[in-house]
């Protein structure tokens, strides 16, 4: 069952065979896929060596040898018609198909209005993936028996019944991608055809999987049921899968994980065994299924978890690979949450990734994907009894960098649709009986949207990272108010390039302070983001209401609404009627569908809130910008001296060491921050390994440009309310309210000029009747011919976020450009086939040709137009004044590449389109700190500068002194010695728990790394946290000076200062207070925060 592909050799003729080695060899590639053999085995001897010797012939391959064979067979079959014949290698009986064993004949006929036909396995036998389709028989039937006969000397010999619609499938394999011609095989009238299998019950399971008819489901499903559905009597299933189907799915997932490549029935060879552990607690699942099956796998495949039961997130993740083998892996915990998962159960949700091997994809055919791709995304992946379907993706590449070098950064989403477990069978499930289209509109109306890049871009929202907000939206009144328009100076409406109408209020709305009351604070990505702000359990334990007394100024949210989908920000407003909520036009991007009567799940998720700003920094785009607006170089180089001389000194210098150590607290937890205020000597040995670890994170940061500056913030953008801002005015609120002066104002990643503003931010005492003491926002005027949002970089107010400087250097030099961005590009028309015209079954079609080509013929015109723009703008910046006329031109230049580079970021969620960078913007030599290691030059703007004076420190080693432990904390008392034999044997499993952890890869790594530490933490404490903790506190600090001994021992032994790490981890905020009070002194309670604008 983990083999989606034909994994069994294709014989071919030796004439065949020979030219294939002979080009893999030459050409340095991999051996052809079995599906590809059988295309090729499929169109005749004399064809394929035709074929072969064409390819041969060349003198270098621009594309896999296995694409180059699909594409020519292909293009043969497009104008040669099906193949006449198969092809027989002189081993194999001429009536042999190469699907069945040796020795083994068979025979398929179709009975219509008692005519029969023959017609060869191959046409019906095998779902081939560049023919899916089925010839027609002369005779048109009305409806048809096929019966395939499998004659072999074995006996034992059983039968099994498909049933199917007699329409044909879509043709994913000709060229253009279209059906046959004068056939539609979603229009036309359904029948019924039955095939019945007779073969051994020893056959490949290839065999068996592959003679299984494919259904195109353009109609309701029989409910629950994927044996129902393909009608095939539940012998098809081995006792081990039916055993499996009754496990609990995260086990049964767990199972299909540890068993690696192996079939079920291969790894597992009796049903009894998996029975015995179904009552088993998870994590005594986990340890058994791991002794048995775990030789199957990595250990980075192991998923140990010390706490199944936190109710957290199970992520369910499968691996595709070129062939269409199937890797599963997890399930993994999480901490954050999607709407599709909340909906539906984490269980009904599989994270698909398609590999994709190094190959230039864009060197293919436009049209050309892997065979077993279109399968696959066509037919659903069966996991265990379960079957599930394509649903959604989402492009990651702008999120993160790509975790696996061959795994695409697409996320593509299946959801269980139909399922034979007997688990599942009396259960209900929201999805039950319902088509793909129909299940997606259990979260939103999508289908009335106007085209299928809208229609996927739109339905991604429920992939967001989101905190339910626990109300009942039932209980809500939802309203609908106008944008405010822009107004030029005749009190005109203003329309933009496109004709659409100009508004101020792009994104954002309001909502009742009793429902932002309910909303948490500090959520940043879907998830509370509060490591670095441990000052809220501690408010919360002197005062419980302390962290609700001011709502959120502003929630970046997503609501589900009785079929609509809206995004954006709510501004909270305190002249709201309670349990109110106001949406603006620009905030709906799905309208419900009045005649739909699918139940629609409504709710109302935070993706972030408005939150005290952290440390800022510059970015190379805004230094070049900075610089191109006259702040002289000596202003970033004296920052930069700054920054560098505090990572520097950070070792001897406790002021240093502290602000390294706050500014990189997301590093540890403020694990060296607390060490260094409880007054622990900065030579402590575990202490002197993290500063280093900190500072050489410091200056890579500060080589890239990224140098902090005082007095900047990022803030979260909306409108004015009030009606009060001018054109050219701004209102700030910061943590002591309002704010009064001259300010910068930038939006990342703005590339134009006039991107950066200087602005006048002013006190509107009217303003506190809307938002009352809530904190941390600009608000933008709702006045002017166009609104100062779009004016950088085309931003709106749906949460982006907005760079801030009160900075009184920059302010004295920085001289603001007159030219503002505004577009230059022609409207863009792109055709569609509009929504309502297109079939269930050509949606899918479509929605799948868009997923492939965004995994593997993506867009890459924003880093071109950005790589582009950055290497002009180092030789602009470089250019002396009096060479007006290279200026002019390096200027224009840098123009087109900012219009090119805003459309591209904006074409995914627009039009669809793929942006081009024309050839002669394409910069092919680079500035040396841009690290492109070939075609550079070197740079002598400020930028480059930059980038040589931190190379210019060197890159330090840290080079380990001998291991102390810290004299008061050499304790010995009885009590602490009766703790240490117990956290010798935790500390050991510790280790073993720690090393199964960092197995993982990315996320999946740091979240299990932390689930151990919190484990331990709560063994310690008996509390999440040293200050929840109700255990008696002289108990803790023997705990807590038992685990400093032994894990510092150990570290000792093994001379590796980082094994000192646990103590700190697990017990560092009691060994912080016990430091203190043996010092004779009381712990000061200060927020992080406050240090940090102390420190800053």
């Amino acid at each position: 069952m983990m083999n989606n592909g034909t994994s069994g050799v294709v014989p071919l003729p030796q004439s065949v065979e020979e030219l294939i080695q002979k080009i893999c060899l030459a050409q340095k590639q991999p051996p052809l896929l079995a599906t590809t053999r059988l295309l090729l085995e499929s169109v005749g001897e004399p064809a394929a060596l035709c074929m072969l010797q064409d390819i041969d012939s060349r003198v270098e391959f621009k594309r896999p040898f296995d694409g180059i064979v699909v594409w020519m067979i292909n293009n043969y079959l497009a104008n040669e018609g099906p193949p006449p014949k198969r092809l027989s290698p002189s081993s194999q009986p001429q009536n042999c198909s190469p699907l069945t064993p040796p020795g083994r004949s068979v025979c398929l006929m179709t009975k219509s209005q008692d005519e029969t036909v023959a017609i060869s396995a191959s046409q019906v036998g095998y779902s081939s993936p560049q023919q899916h389709h089925l010839p027609r028989s002369p005779v048109t039937p009305r409806s048809r028996t096929l019966r395939l006969m499998t004659n072999s000397q074995d006996t034992g010999a059983s039968s099994q019944v498909f049933e199917q619609p007699a329409t044909d499938p879509v043709d994913y394999g000709s060229p253009q991608g279209h059906h046959p011609q004068n056939r539609s095989p979603h229009t036309a009238p359904r029948r019924y055809r039955t095939v019945r299998l007779m073969m051994n019950s020893q056959a490949d399971d290839t065999v068996r999987r592959s003679l299984v008819l494919d259904q195109q489901r353009t109609s309701r499903p029989p409910d629950n049921s994927v044996v129902e559905m393909l009608g095939v009597t539940e012998e098809r299933f081995s006792p081990q899968m039916m055993a499996l189907g009754e496990l609990e799915f995260r086990k049964a997932f767990l199972i299909l994980n540890y068993i690696g490549p192996k079939k079920l029935e291969e790894a597992i060879s009796s049903a009894d065994w998996i029975r015995k552990l179904k009552d088993l607690a998870m994590v005594d699942f986990e340890s058994e299924v791991w002794k048995r099956l775990g030789q199957n796998v990595n250990d980075s495949h192991r998923c140990k978890y010390l706490d199944w039961d936190c109710a957290k997130t199970c992520l369910y993740h499968c691996h595709v690979s070129l062939d269409g083998n199937l890797r599963f892996e997890g399930p993994y915990l999480d901490a954050t949450r999607t709407h599709l998962q909340r909906v539906l159960g984490d269980d009904n949700v599989l994270i698909v990734k398609f590999a994709e091997d190094g190959y230039d994809w864009k060197s293919f055919p436009r049209n050309y994907y892997p065979p077993a791709y279109h399968k696959i995304l066509k037919e659903g992946i069966l996991v265990g009894l379960r079957r599930y379907r394509f649903f959604v993706f989402k492009d990651g590449r702008k999120e993160a960098k790509k975790k696996e070098q061959n795994i695409s950064s697409v996320r593509c989403l299946f959801v269980r649709m139909e399922s034979s477990a007997s688990l599942d069978k009396n259960q209900e499930y929201l999805l039950s009986g319902k088509t793909v289209q129909e299940a997606r509109s259990v979260f939103m109306h999508v289908h009335t949207l106007p085209n299928v890049p809208k229609y996927m871009a739109r339905l991604s929202l429920i992939l967001s990272k989101t905190v339910k907000l626990a109300i009942n939206l039932a209980d809500v009144t939802v309203q609908r108010i106008d944008d405010i328009p822009c107004l030029d100076e005749n009190g005109n409406y203003v329309y933009d390039k496109d004709g659409n109408l100009c508004i101020h209020t792009d994104g954002t709305g309001f909502i009742s302070e009793d429902l932002a009351l309910k909303c948490p604070k500090n959520v940043v990505h879907g998830s509370y983001h509060n490591k670095e702000n441990t000052e809220v359990t501690i408010l919360n334990m002197i005062q419980p209401d302390a962290h609700f007394m001011e709502p959120p100024l502003l929630i970046q949210f997503r609501l589900f609404h009785n079929g609509s989908a809206a995004k954006g920000t709510l501004l909270v407003n305190k002249k709201l009627h309670h349990g109110t909520i106001q949406l603006r036009d620009s905030m709906i991007k799905v309208n419900p569908d009045p005649e739909s009567s699918i139940f629609t799940n409504n709710s109302l998720e935070v993706v972030a809130t408005s939150n005290r700003p952290r440390r800022v920094s510059l970015s190379r785009y805004l230094i070049a910008l900075l610089s191109c607006g006259g702040v002289p170089k000596d202003f970033f180089m004296d920052a930069l001296k700054n920054a560098l001389e505090d990572a520097q000194s950070a070792f001897t210098n406790k002021r240093a060491a502290f602000r390294v150590s706050l500014n990189r607290g997301t590093m540890d937890g403020l694990n060296a921050a607390r060490m260094i205020s409880s007054g622990i000597p900065l030579d402590e040995s575990f202490l002197q390994n993290q500063l280093f670890i900190m500072s050489k994170e410091e200056k890579k940061g500060l080589k890239g440009g990224k140098i902090p500056v005082n007095d900047c913030y990022y803030l979260m953008g909306t409108a004015d309310p009030t009606g009060i801002l001018e054109k050219g005015e701004v209102c700030i609120i910061l943590d002591n309210g309002q704010i009064s002066g001259k300010v910068l104002v930038y939006r990342h990643p703005g590339l134009h000029f006039g991107d950066i503003h200087l602005l006048n931010a002013r006190y509107v005492k009217e303003l506190e009747d809307f938002v009352g003491q809530a904190k941390y926002a600009i608000f933008f005027p709702c006045k002017g011919p166009r609104s100062l949002s779009d004016q950088m970089a085309g931003g709106d107010l749906d949460g982006d976020m907005y760079f801030v400087s009160r900075n009184s250097q920059l302010l004295h030099y920085f001289e603001e450009s007159s030219d503002r961005w505004t577009s230059k590009s022609s409207p863009r028309s792109v055709s569609y086939k509009k929504q309502g015209e297109l079939s269930d079954g050509e949606l899918e079609e479509k929605l799948h040709q868009l997923f492939l080509r965004s995994t593997f013929q993506p867009s890459s015109s924003i880093g071109v137009a950005a790589d582009s723009w950055m290497a002009i703008m180092d030789r602009y910046l470089t250019l002396e004044d009096s060479n007006l006329t290279e200026k002019a031109h390096m200027k224009e230049n840098i123009l087109l590449l900012i219009d090119i580079y805003y459309d591209a970021l904006d074409a995914p969620k627009k039009s669809g389109e793929q942006i081009e960078v024309p050839e002669e913007l394409r910069v092919k030599v680079f500035p040396h700190y841009m690290e492109k290691k070939e075609n550079s030059y070197k740079s002598t703007s400020i930028l480059g500068t930059i980038f040589d004076f931190v190379e210019s420190y060197g890159e330090e080693k840290f080079s380990q002194k001998e291991i102390r432990k810290l004299p008061s904390f050499m304790v010995n008392t009885p009590e602490v010695e009766a703790f240490k034999e117990k956290w010798k044997e935790l500390y050991e499993k510790y280790r073993k728990d720690m090393s199964n952890a960092l197995n993982h890869s990315g996320k999946e790594r740091n979240d299990a790394a932390d689930e151990v530490i919190n484990y331990y933490k709560q063994l310690l404490y008996g509390a999440a946290e040293f200050e929840e903790s109700k255990r008696p506190l002289r108990e803790i600090y023997d705990e807590a000076l038992a685990i400093y001994n032994v894990t510092y021992d150990y570290a000792i032994e093994k001379r590796e200062v980082k094994r000192c790490g646990f103590a700190w981890k697990v017990a560092g905020s009691a060994l912080s207070k016990l430091y203190t009070s043996e010092l004779g002194e009381k712990p000061l309670c200060c927020a992080p925060s406050v240090l940090k604008e102390l420190f800053s």
